[in-house]
């Protein structure tokens, strides 16, 4: 599901109305909720928890474009960045975690 998902993401163009739009968001609320369950959130810096979960949930950069840009993330995870109370948020809900594993 997780390969479908990108596969689906990197067809996508951000245009409204897209036909494979509505395929890729019910795509990725199926494995949002499969990893909810299945997924640990290790206790370390905020930026290494963000690693681990890109890397278990087989994302890229990329994928948080709702969240940040591609650059404010390679940037949070050289550790050029800290990540912004913002963007904290947003990743929490996108990883169904507590805030404070981005804080």
């Amino acid at each position: 599901m997780v390969r479908l998902a990108n596969s689906l993401s990197d067809q996508l163009t951000g245009n409204e109305g897209e036909p494979l739009s509505d395929l890729f968001a019910i795509v990725s609320e199926l494995v949002r909720t499969w990893e909810v369950h299945n997924v640990t959130i290790p206790k370390a810096e905020p930026r290494e928890v963000l690693r681990h979960l890109l890397e278990t949930h087989g994302l890229k950069q990329k994928d948080l474009i709702g969240i940040a840009s591609p650059t404010v993330v390679s940037d949070i995870l050289a550790g050029r960045r800290a990540i912004s109370k913002k963007v904290a948020k947003a990743l929490a809900v996108r990883f169904q975690t507590d805030v404070s594993a981005f804080l």
